[in-house]
């Protein structure tokens, strides 16, 4: 079936209703949607959301920015347990490797991510949220590095990304505890970018991300290429820029803007 393009327009090309997925204007919001378990992902859930995320960041040149968020009054209550207790240790690293592509491609990928946060984001749902490059959080939303409550250590690539965000000490802190803390608090610690008002997440997420969307797609692509994979050491960093930057420098965008700058105008985005 063909999609739809249009504002606030239902994408038919979603696989299935577990993973929704609608527009505004370059703005996809990709939305967990099994609340009556308050979004946890079951396998489908998980693979649909690969499928999903993979296709928009890479082979949809209608998407400029996308957010992800959950129905219902929560975000994600994490992976659905009662699926766990089924599988062989070959069948969880099979799971767990499909984990790794969608936050690989969130972190990497060549368009920026926003996750709009309401209710819990607990387990793997937390892994999802600081995989993003902005959080917006409800101030009553509740966040927990669950993983040590049922007998895991974290995953989906929390182990990398929450020091990432808020600094080994305190993620050692939210990932040894276990403890819930909420959307304030996360604020607080940098963990969410934005705090507002509780039902005002996705709207604000998606504001967000209307910005992001005006910039040169192929700026923000090396942006994160560099920040996730270039920038580890101060010679890596540098040779990031030495890489990156006469590749951009060449771009029609570049060219735009410095056009616009001078004719004092707005450029016009085109990720060439």
């Amino acid at each position: 079936m063909s999609e739809q393009h249009t504002d606030k327009e239902k994408d038919t090309g979603s696989a299935s209703a577990l993973i929704e997925v609608t527009r505004e204007g370059p703005v996809a919001v990709v939305t967990l949607n099994n609340p009556g378990r308050r979004n946890a992902m079951g396998r489908q859930m998980r693979q649909l959301l690969r499928d999903t995320m993979h296709r928009l960041m890479w082979a949809d040149p209608e998407s400029r920015a996308i957010v992800l968020t959950g129905a219902g009054e929560h975000f994600c209550a994490g992976a659905d347990i009662s699926e766990m207790t089924k599988r062989t240790i070959l069948q969880s690293r099979e799971i767990l490797a499909e984990s790794c592509v969608v936050v690989r491609d969130m972190l990497a990928g060549a368009k920026p991510v926003v996750a709009a946060v309401e209710g819990v984001a607990f387990g793997a749902g937390l892994s999802l949220a600081v995989a993003t490059d902005y959080v917006v959080a409800a101030s009553n939303a509740r966040f927990c590095a669950a993983f040590l409550r049922v007998g895991l250590i974290p995953d989906t690539g929390i182990l990398w990304t929450l020091p990432e965000k808020i600094g080994m000490a305190r993620a050692r802190e939210m990932l040894s505890l276990a403890a819930e803390i909420d959307g304030v608090k996360a604020g607080e610690m940098g963990m969410a970018n934005q705090v507002v008002a509780p039902g005002a997440a996705r709207a604000a997420a998606i504001e967000v991300a209307c910005g992001l969307a005006e910039h040169p797609p192929l700026g923000v692509a090396l942006l994160k290429a560099a920040l996730t994979d270039g920038a580890t050491t101060m010679d890596a960093a540098l040779r990031a820029e030495i890489d990156y930057q006469p590749v951009l420098r060449q771009s029609r965008d570049h060219q735009a803007a410095c056009h616009a700058f001078f004719d004092k105008s707005k450029p016009v985005f085109t990720g060439q």
